[in-house]
């Protein structure tokens, strides 16, 4: 298998992936920004060529660059980045190059919010009721029907960037004098609920090799908006609800071949609604969470997936696995040394966060594994403790 990995130097765990590829079997050939000096030493030892472009975001270079890889190793078999922000333009080079996954005329229905509700109403999940907002006149229609507080977000892209909670006339009138006119907006019904996912491997008969979930503590959307930690959980065992609830969105999405990182809400009710759904790896640490989780090495399994169609497991949760976040501009009760002390028994990997990823993820953040969920928790709470 020839595969063609679109930025393996960003972010740093594209040096697992490629890795994991060489291992498994495929040439991995490599298109990035970065200086070939600068890559990772792992990095370049997976990579049997690099193909360095000026402007990641040029199509004409990257187009070049997969033909430069036809004429010298043959065809191309993969072309991904495992990146949410790439998705376009992967479909183009699949489209324009035949190239085996998800092409240019389905691309929209995995970027855009206001096309997902179609295969979510398909699916039989709830989902969040939500309108197109362009103007005024048409989000008090909508706000009319559901009522205050929505919620405002970009219907293309994913994370909590831009998105707002608006609670009154006053907050809309404000979103509308502020709001970019380069970017459309979705309105959705505000949902009293924390988000939990459904995450993992997909084969390419559409079958789940893998599946794991995660709990947020906080909502996202505060935690960007409001410049605080953050914490999640990954769970040795999926509730039954999330997991039929998954399962269902990734058959009507007909998902193949592929990472898969679903959000859902978890009501007070106990409803679990549709919110978002995305065909990579989950963000965060949560990739490595599930390998501390299982005691697996997911970065292989899914290497194994792709180039040998193999299905490995059955995988078997073991442990909780958390991750707690802080925020420098924070004063906390407790030193990093202080943390390092009362709770190196269940840290597992500690380090400061890139600067781009920081106002979700926090500046510095710790990750942590234990059989006992109430220990996780006591841990989480000792780090986010701040003085009064």
């Amino acid at each position: 298998m020839n595969f063609v990995f679109f930025s393996p130097h960003f972010p740093a765990n594209g040096a697992d992936f490629c890795d994991r590829l060489k291992k498994a079997g495929a040439t991995v050939l490599g298109v990035g920004d970065a200086p070939y000096d600068a890559l990772d030493g792992k990095l370049k030892q997976a990579l049997s060529e690099y193909y360095r472009v000026a402007d990641m975001e040029d199509y004409e270079p990257v187009f070049r660059a997969i033909g430069h890889f036809i004429h010298k190793w043959g065809r191309i078999d993969r072309f991904e980045s495992l990146n949410e922000h790439w998705l376009e333009l992967e479909a183009n080079i699949r489209t324009d190059f035949n190239i085996y996954g998800t092409k240019l005329d389905f691309v929209k229905n995995l970027k855009r919010k206001s096309r997902m509700r179609a295969f979510f109403r398909k699916s039989g999940v709830e989902t969040i009721a939500q309108r197109k907002c362009s103007d005024r006149a048409g989000a008090m229609t909508f706000i009319r029907r559901v009522g205050y507080p929505v919620v405002v977000k970009p219907d293309s892209g994913s994370g909590a960037s831009n998105t707002f909670k608006i609670s009154n006339p006053k907050e809309l009138d404000q979103f509308f004098r502020d709001k970019p006119e380069d970017v459309t907006f979705v309105m959705e019904q505000f949902i009293e609920g924390l988000v939990v996912t459904y995450d993992g491997l997909i084969n390419r008969d559409g079958e789940v090799v893998l599946a794991a979930s995660h709990r947020y503590d906080q909502s996202v959307m505060d935690v960007v908006n409001k410049d605080r930690h953050m914490s999640y959980t990954c769970f040795p065992r999926i509730r039954p609800a999330v997991e039929e609830a998954g399962r269902k969105i990734l058959k009507a999405f007909d998902v193949r071949e592929r990472f898969f990182h679903i959000e859902l809400f978890e009501t007070r009710d106990d409803r679990i609604i549709a919110l978002e759904v995305n065909m990579r790896p989950p963000g965060a640490w949560m990739t490595d969470a599930i390998n501390y989780t299982f005691d697996i090495d997911v970065y292989a399994a899914w290497a194994d997936m792709v180039v040998k169609d193999a299905v490995g497991g059955p995988y078997e949760g073991k442990y909780f696995t958390a991750y707690a976040s802080r925020k420098r501009h924070l004063d906390y009760l407790h030193s990093h040394a202080d943390v390092l002390a009362a709770h190196r028994d269940k840290i597992v990997h500690h380090q400061p966060i890139e600067e781009v990823f920081s106002r979700a993820m926090g500046n510095y953040a710790y990750q942590m594994r234990s059989k006992d969920q109430a220990d996780l928790r006591e841990a989480v709470a000792y780090i986010h403790a701040e003085k009064a």
